[in-house]
């Protein structure tokens, strides 16, 4: 089942380009979208095993915006090739940077399944998935994507990092052109830290009054008093916007503007000494770059919550982390990377279990099993189910950290045991 905050991170990121777009335009493919990931070491045995990653590393949306899944897909690779590959052939990966269009994300498609002739796609994060039919159709494993569009409810052979449980058959997302996501976000904040009022700012603009419609559905469906907040997306005015949190009593907020709208909020907030239980954000945001990001807006950065659907890349404790970020080294690191590297090691698992035998029906089979994957224990429980029909309550868990300054993103209780029992709401995508 799609959750609502894998909804919300793709919608946040699809706002985010709807208006970037509304000031930018051009879909031609970059010149470097094609390029091969240089190997560490060279195992003996066998041909290379070619696997792509395609990534809106350039697009409306920014720089670095969609990078840390095919950067964390790619330290893995690195790792297992030197420890001796796959079953001692070499992964090598061919990336393609589709440039955040559906023209460039087809290019792409044709270029690494026609031309390069990968066994499979990892860790797609695509702004427009124009190509997912033809993936499809190709019947080439796409393991590990970030749902940023409806492309892995909708199609065979595209399996989120989030699972599903829709059909699938490629006529239409979820069920009949319906998505249901569960309010264990929600949940979670009344439970742990009593909120009660709840406030959704969002600008007057066609993509960010939707998203901000369904994250206050939610709310609602939770019992909380929502306050909608609307700013002028040409000349916003977010100090009004943060007076009328102060005078609403505002415990939460939510909000469905990009990251400038974002960080220029916080700041009318501490400008005016707005202060709240919680300043929520999605996985996309789950980075060491807070500091930078909110460098004028200490109070409300200390504010910051973020939830997702994988362990904290702090969380140091654990074995796995800890073997995600030696592999990183020393760059900054994001739970985005944390997410692509748990993609890489669901297709490499999949594919151990096939043997000297590998076929991508083998490597389908292993990701189609009723057994949950867990990415040795980076991802809460994954799986594809199939239903017929949409399930009305569901339990269902979530990661949650809150930031802290000089110590990071710190684990908000065990995701294992951050679980409730909540509703499916449904949603057009």
């Amino acid at each position: 089942m799609r959750t609502f905050r894998a909804a919300e991170a793709g919608t946040a990121l699809l706002l985010a380009a709807l208006l970037a777009l509304a000031t930018a335009c051009g879909s031609r493919l970059p010149e470097r979208a094609f390029e091969t990931r240089p190997t560490v070491t060279v195992p003996s045995g066998g041909e290379p095993l070619r696997v792509g990653v395609i990534t809106s590393a350039t697009s409306p949306v920014g720089g670095d915006t969609f990078t840390g899944p095919r950067d964390g897909a790619r330290a893995w690779f690195d790792a297992l090739n030197a420890r001796g590959g796959l079953n001692g052939r070499r992964v090598e990966v061919v990336t393609c940077d589709d440039g955040g269009s559906g023209v460039g994300n087809n290019a792409c498609v044709h270029r690494l399944l026609d031309e390069r002739k990968v066994f499979a796609l990892v860790a797609t994060t695509a702004l427009d998935y124009a190509g997912a039919p033809l993936v499809a159709k190709a019947g080439v494993p796409d393991i590990g994507g970030q749902p940023l569009t409806p492309a892995y409810d909708t199609y065979p052979h595209l399996y989120g990092i989030y699972g599903s449980s829709a059909p699938r058959t490629g006529e239409a997302p979820g069920w009949d052109g319906v998505l249901y996501g569960g309010t264990e976000v929600y949940r979670w904040f009344k439970r742990e830290h009593g909120a009660r009022t709840a406030a959704v700012v969002a600008y007057n603009q066609a993509a960010s009054t939707s998203y901000a419609r369904l994250i206050s559905e939610g709310l609602r469906a939770e019992g909380y008093r929502v306050v909608d907040e609307q700013v002028d997306f040409a000349l916003p005015n977010f100090r009004a916007v943060a007076a009328d949190l102060r005078a609403q009593g505002a415990d939460l907020v939510f909000d469905a503007l990009d990251t400038h709208g974002n960080a220029r909020l916080c700041e009318a907030m501490d400008a005016l000494g707005v202060r709240v239980t919680a300043k929520v954000t999605n996985v996309q945001n789950w980075s060491s770059t807070v500091p930078r990001d909110y460098a004028a807006s200490p109070a409300c950065r200390e504010a910051l919550f973020v939830t997702g659907a994988s362990r904290n890349y702090e969380d140091t404790g654990h074995p796995a982390v800890r073997e995600f970020r030696a592999a990183m080294g020393d760059r900054p690191l994001s739970q985005w990377q944390l997410e692509g590297w748990a993609a890489a090691m669901w297709f490499t698992d999949a594919a151990l279990s096939c043997g000297d035998r590998l076929t991508r029906g083998c490597v389908e089979e292993f990701v189609n099993r009723p057994e949950p994957y867990t990415a040795r224990g980076l991802l809460l429980p994954v799986r594809f189910e199939k239903l017929a029909e949409p399930p009305k309550n569901r339990h269902t868990c979530l990661s949650v950290a809150r930031w802290q300054d000089g110590r990071g993103w710190i684990t908000q209780g065990d995701m294992s045991t951050n679980c409730a029992t909540v509703p499916q709401l449904g949603y057009r995508p």
